[in-house]
């Protein structure tokens, strides 16, 4: 186990973990060799699941940083308990004795939020051999899942939100930008991903913008949302103004911040205001409105395990005890 352990503790140099390191350089594995990986039976050593995990992970709603972590997790897992190991002999203890050793044993302590990952995985991991019969039971289930609570933001007042618009309204820019994000809670991806084609201006009285990805991991997370009227005769002036083609903002994202920071100096607001907290101010006026946290988890466009992060965090902002 001590020579186990040691090759657990070697750093992480590629997202394709499961290669030695001198192929690092060699052509990326062909789509085809992806799409279809071995096939798993309840024999199934540890080893064996690399390649049908990460098509899992590919094929399901999770980005590509995700993919990267989960694997290196299980990289490092495989490594503990070994590669030859049977997945039905699994079990609570050897998964806690894991957390353990890498909380405490491998030299320099990972933080908290990294461990909150690692449980994330493991939950994500042992759910998805459980569904697929592949274990009789979930191993996870009774290990207690504890992330750490990020500072919560300051939210806007209502004046300032109504002094923001106003300022934002002087740039037709700005006013089609907060706009979005305060009545539709775009991210920033989905914000610059944004096209004239995803403008749907057919009912003036009802505008609305619908969010796409390409490829099939996302398409759970595509949506519509519509916006209020006053926003179609702003978007109108916008394009006849800008004139955008490929797409909606065809700027970077520091270039919509410099845009933003404009009107919050224009009103007078001294305190930071960013894209993310526009959309965070967003997501808790659904929650006031009434909306459900499912609900509002998928106008969000958020995976379960996205979910996870910023769930409490909303419940917090919209209803401090």
């Amino acid at each position: 186990m001590r020579e186990v352990r040691q090759q657990a503790e070697e750093p992480v140099q590629q997202p394709s973990l499961f290669f030695p390191i001198e192929e690092a350089s060699a052509p990326a594995r062909p789509a085809a060799s992806v799409a279809h990986p071995p096939a798993l039976t309840p024999a199934a050593t540890l080893g064996a699941c690399a390649l049908p995990y990460e098509e899992h992970l590919r094929r399901t709603d999770h980005s590509k940083y995700t993919v990267t972590c989960f694997l290196s997790d299980l990289h490092m897992l495989t490594g503990y308990l070994g590669h030859e190991t049977e997945l039905r002999a699994i079990g609570k203890a050897q998964l806690a004795a894991w957390l353990t050793y890498l909380r405490h044993d491998r030299g320099e302590r990972p933080a908290p939020k990294t461990m909150a990952r690692r449980v994330t995985f493991l939950k994500n991991f042992f759910g998805w051999l459980a569904g697929e019969k592949l274990i009789a039971a979930d191993p996870t289930a009774q290990i207690a899942f504890a992330r750490p609570s990020p500072p919560l933001p300051e939210l806007l007042f209502d004046d300032e939100i109504a002094r923001l618009e106003l300022a934002a309204a002087e740039d037709v820019r700005c006013a089609v930008l907060v706009g979005v994000l305060l009545h539709a809670g775009l991210k920033k991806e989905e914000l610059m991903g944004l096209r004239p084609q995803d403008v749907d201006l057919s009912d003036p009285a009802r505008p609305a913008v619908e969010v796409h990805f390409p490829g099939e991991a996302k398409r759970r997370r595509e949506r519509r949302m519509e916006l209020p009227a006053a926003w179609a005769e702003a978007y109108a002036h916008y394009v006849r103004r800008y004139q955008p083609q490929e797409h909606v903002f065809e700027c970077t994202d520091r270039n919509l911040n410099y845009v933003l920071d404009a009107a919050v100096k224009r009103a007078r607001i001294e305190r930071r205001v960013t894209l993310q907290l526009l959309r965070d101010i967003y997501a808790v006026r659904q929650l006031r409105a009434g909306v459900t946290m499912e609900r509002l988890r998928e106008q969000l466009g958020l995976s379960e395990e996205a979910w996870y992060e910023t769930a409490e965090k909303y419940r917090k902002l919209a209803f401090p005890a």
